[in-house]
């Protein structure tokens, strides 16, 4: 990968963070209150994986192509953030990090798919308390993972 393609990459990272810090402001100060505010931070909830899952489209084309097997593809997209590939990139996601993304790109599932369901407030509520709780370790991977790009990104100097 060229220095320009690691400089693409690492901006692209973080105008998308922006967007995703945004989304854990809002996720954060919502409640499930009422049915519509329930339903909203479900439609953010749904946001903030797909934010995310962005990025990890810009990853899996910059390093390692594509993901083959198109029935399965936001699960493996998600799970292939979370293998080091030796000698091509480290990890992007820490073990603990995508088995909450998991949970969300589940719920994303089910919110984009399921028409005549009724979301469970105290179910939404739960996978908020738990995103909230996992921004830290979130920010932590993606930090690091910037600061392989910049040493990529040194090494083409």
């Amino acid at each position: 990968m060229s220095k320009k393609q690691l400089a693409v990459l690492f901006a692209y990272m973080q105008s998308q963070r922006q967007e995703i810090n945004n989304l854990f402001t809002i996720i954060e100060s919502a409640s499930t209150e009422s049915e519509e505010k329930t339903v909203y931070l479900g439609y953010t909830l749904h946001n903030l994986y797909c934010a995310l899952e962005d990025i990890f489209k810009r990853v899996a084309e910059a390093f390692e192509n594509n993901v083959d097997d198109l029935s399965r593809y936001h699960r493996d997209l998600l799970r292939r953030m979370s293998f080091e590939l030796p000698g091509v990139r480290p990890a992007l996601l820490a073990a603990q990090t995508y088995r909450t993304l998991d949970e969300l790109r589940r719920f994303r599932h089910l919110f984009r798919h399921a028409y005549a369901y009724q979301l469970d407030p105290r179910r939404v509520a739960d996978l908020q308390s738990m995103i909230v709780s996992a921004k830290e370790e979130l920010d932590a991977d993606l930090d690091n993972f910037n600061r392989f790009l910049t040493a990529e990104s040194q090494k083409k100097t």
